[in-house]
């Protein structure tokens, strides 16, 4: 990896001296220049934000480390906790694999301190390795998120459309990764692109890159990075079943492995691609619609129609026969029900 040296003319000390004066406070950090944060709390916080913003991991980051404060607890902990309590951060994959590589660490009785080690825990790509490296370890890693991808693309004017520019990005970013405070480089990286060199409208004006960037001399900074054109998500829908009796719900545990694996979740038809029609609930009553839930997942949208029924419908025990439990309504946020199911909960509860 070619790395660079740092001298009061390159761009990672001006980076840096800006990062001392601007560094954003966050849970998971470091003072700018301090020794280095503990692994846990830096690996613990980069799966949190991967595809997720600050703002929303923030309080997700505070509950799951006062309830596991360390990588050992949290390796010990059950995993239908700990999957409830990551309820509402969404791609819960992540979740699995969290459970997995801190099982993992507590068998190696700690992280590895380099990319190589860091690469084979479960879950960790090469991103979350070289964050983790850099920020936790001192190593001189290049760390590549969505922010820093837009800096670089900026300060080198790399035109070619993201993805195909990524290899061009990261060979540009580790020219100018420092030897030095390798960490604070890259979360000053992270910082420059959430608060001055951001998607919409940069702040060019406060950047502490804006000499050498060559998109600012050229006006192409807010153009950049170029991305190629969207497909359209195709549209799913899909039936979900409350069922509800002496003041409790029905839920089930979704597969482990698929969409929402292992999460707690309402009984539903499987959702398709299928134009919306009847299905076939899980016993015969009277059923009615209860609204319908629009969501957004990565690679496709969902119209999920809710139906209730009443626990007094309810003929035989056909629960006798099912997997799940019932779940008293009032602690339904208790429940970790991801977000889709979470949120036709609150249609059926404004229906009672």
């Amino acid at each position: 990896m070619q790395t660079s040296v740092q001298t009061d003319r390159s761009p990672s000390f001006a980076l840096l001296h800006w990062y001392d004066a601007h560094a954003r406070v966050l849970p998971w950090r470091s003072a700018p220049g301090a020794p280095p944060p503990d692994p846990y709390r830096v690996w613990l916080s980069e799966v949190m934000l991967q595809q997720t913003t600050v703002a929303a991991v923030q309080p997700y980051f505070a509950r799951f480390v006062a309830r596991w404060p360390t990588v050992a607890a949290l390796a010990a902990a059950d995993e239908a906790d700990v999957m409830a309590a990551w309820a509402g951060l969404g791609y819960y994959s992540r979740a699995r694999n969290l459970i997995a590589c801190a099982r993992e660490v507590a068998r190696l009785g700690g992280f590895p301190d380099d990319e190589v080690g860091l690469r084979a825990l479960p879950g960790l790509g090469a991103y979350t390795a070289a964050a983790v490296a850099a920020i936790a370890f001192g190593r001189a890693a290049v760390v590549v998120d969505a922010n820093v991808e837009r800096v670089v693309a900026r300060l080198f004017a790399i035109t070619d459309p993201l993805p195909t520019s990524r290899p061009a990005i990261r060979a540009a970013a580790a020219t100018i990764t420092p030897d030095v405070r390798p960490g604070d480089f890259a979360q000053a990286m992270m910082d420059l692109g959430a608060t001055i060199c951001t998607a919409r409208n940069p702040r060019c004006l406060l950047c502490p890159l804006r000499g050498p960037c060559r998109a600012e001399a050229a006006g192409l900074a807010a153009s950049l990075p170029a991305k190629l054109a969207k497909k359209a998500k195709p549209q799913r829908t899909g039936h979900a079943w409350w069922i509800e009796r002496d003041g409790k719900v029905w839920l089930v545990r979704r597969p482990g492995k698929g969409m929402l694996g292992g999460m707690r979740a309402l009984p539903d038809d499987g959702w398709s691609a299928r134009a919306d029609g009847d299905a076939t609930p899980p016993f015969a009553g009277n059923w009615r619609k209860g609204g319908v839930v629009r969501h957004g997942f990565t690679h496709f949208d969902l119209d999920l129609q809710l139906m209730l029924c009443d626990g007094a419908e309810i003929g035989k025990p056909w629960h006798d026969d099912a997997a799940g439990e019932f779940w008293p309504v009032a602690t339904i946020d208790a429940a970790g029900l991801p977000t889709v199911f979470a949120k036709a909960a609150q249609l059926a509860l404004a229906e009672r």
